[in-house]
């Protein structure tokens, strides 16, 4: 992608001083994910402000281990499921959203909402959320690594909706094939998908 259309934005203090103390390689996966979120919302209409707060926002709480992620989302009094209990690295979309939640009442709620379902998606997500969830999957090194990505590419660039489509079929069929659990929030997502697409 393109990244001439990126432009740095000021960052709400709760996201900026948060963003500082991260590993380095977390933070160049989070700016190469703003560029692709600022060229994702400018080509698709989509509030471009937002979409980079939450693109900035999205891996906060990426660098906890399992033990930690646990622990925090206990403290925060998050909902666990059974797939976040066997896989808590799912939980650090909704630590993040929540430590946006509580260290600031100015975050928007569709920022919030991008941050907490970033990584599984959910049926009826906002258009900043579809923004920041693709960002993510679309850093180019992620796109340089993983072939199948690349058709994700593509299709961002027509429609959010069967860009995600494709990565969630890649992504679902690769976790049955290895036996992984898969969040049923995705596999709600790409059923909705499947409806309103006509794919």
């Amino acid at each position: 992608m393109a990244v001439s259309v990126f432009q740095v934005n000021e960052l709400p203090e709760a996201i900026d001083a948060r963003l500082k103390v991260l590993p380095s390689g977390l933070k160049d996966h989070i700016e190469r994910s703003r560029e692709v979120s600022q060229e994702l919302a400018i080509r698709h209409n989509v509030d471009a402000r937002l979409a980079d707060m939450g693109t900035a926002a999205h891996d906060l709480a990426r660098s906890l281990g399992h033990d930690k992620l646990l622990t925090e989302a206990e403290r925060l009094g998050l909902a666990l499921g059974l797939v976040e209990e066997r896989e808590p690295i799912l939980l650090h979309g909704p630590i993040a959203a929540r430590w946006l939640y509580d260290d600031s009442g100015e975050v928007d709620e569709v920022v919030l909402e991008s941050v907490a379902w970033h990584t599984t998606g959910r049926p009826g997500m906002g258009e900043v959320a579809k923004v920041v969830f693709l960002a993510d999957k679309l850093d180019p090194r992620k796109v340089e690594r993983f072939p199948y990505l690349k058709k994700v590419l593509a299709e961002s660039k027509h429609s959010l909706d069967l860009a995600i489509l494709e990565y969630l079929n890649h992504t679902i069929e690769y976790f049955m094939r290895n036996g992984n659990l898969i969040h049923p929030a995705s596999i709600d997502l790409r059923n909705q998908l499947l409806i309103s697409t006509g794919a």
